[in-house]
């Protein structure tokens, strides 16, 4: 049985680096927009923030040119004529992707289902929260000047736990009730396993990948970077055991700021749900916020 590639859907603005673009288009509307675009289409744009986890991810197919692990498919809000600066920042970075759909401002998130899409990445958060409705694991990349520092071909990715890998069942918890309740919780269901969160089934396209090569050879890194600490580890450990699904570091920093130990693992890039370990994390590695579970459900009200 041929296994399918993970798929990866990406905005312009995450893949590379737009914001002196954006700034023209906000400031002087959508003609200046695009007559610089068009003015500057054979300058290069620089890498954005997904730029590192996207060169990585496509190394993945270099030795396997027939049956691809990863397919890569940028989804644009620019027109097909203001993407061409786009298309040939791809072809100059040597970035093997062809499959591409532009919307002209509207919303591209409608096509992340069509593509079989594991992941959307987007600078839009209106776009990322559809997609997480619809879904779809999404995160939308936080603006940030800081690249990855793992200078390795290997690709790290990190993760949260609840909301994210896991439902924010437990979160929910720990918001409504407090910590003690939210600790009595997880000992009372240690031994059950916890539902999957937006992100389960992104893990697992990852762990179908590094089961095909061996444990100290996989060119994929992952780790688990909570703030839950003992004894509310051993629920997050059994349920990883029942999917599964191996992580290969596993940090538990009781609230510590996350962002140094990102640092140290040299994580390509980070999924959280909430905005304050976004913020401690974007200062080292690249972020991508996660718009879903009780951590969000108050700025999705005021949003609508």
């Amino acid at each position: 049985m041929e296994t399918k590639p993970l798929v990866l859907a990406i905005s312009s603005r995450a893949l590379f680096d737009l914001d002196e673009s954006h700034r023209i288009y906000e400031e002087q509307g959508t003609e200046a927009y695009c007559n610089y675009q068009i003015e500057n289409e054979d300058v290069p744009l620089s890498p954005g923030g997904a730029f590192s986890l996207v060169r990585k991810l496509l190394a993945l197919n270099d030795n396997n040119p027939n049956t691809p692990k990863v397919e890569i498919i940028l989804l644009s809000r620019n027109s097909a004529d203001t993407g061409l600066r786009v298309f040939n920042s791809i072809q100059h970075h040597k970035l093997a992707i062809t499959r591409a759909v532009f919307t002209s401002g509207s919303s591209p998130y409608r096509y992340v289902a069509p593509f079989n899409a594991h992941l959307f990445l987007s600078t839009s958060p209106e776009d990322v929260g559809m997609a997480l409705e619809a879904g779809i694991a999404a995160a939308t990349i936080l603006p940030s000047h800081i690249r990855s520092n793992n200078d390795s071909d290997q690709l790290r990715i990190a993760f949260d736990g609840d909301a994210v890998l896991f439902s924010d069942d437990s979160e929910r918890i720990f918001k409504e009730k407090g910590l003690k309740a939210f600790t009595e919780n997880e000992q009372q269901t240690a031994r059950e396993p916890l539902p999957g969160g937006p992100f389960k089934d992104f893990l697992m396209a990852l762990n179908q990948i590094q089961t095909e090569y061996g444990e100290n050879a996989s060119p994929i890194r992952t780790a688990l970077v909570t703030a839950r600490s003992a004894p509310a580890h051993e629920r997050v450990i059994r349920t990883l055991r029942a999917w599964d699904i191996r992580i290969d570091e596993a940090i538990f920093l009781g609230g510590m700021d996350k962002g140094p130990f990102l640092k140290s693992f040299g994580a390509d890039i980070f999924f959280d749900d909430q905005e304050k370990h976004c913020q401690s994390a974007v200062e080292h590695v690249a972020t991508g916020h996660v718009p879903h579970g009780v951590a969000n459900q108050k700025k999705r009200r005021i949003n609508l």
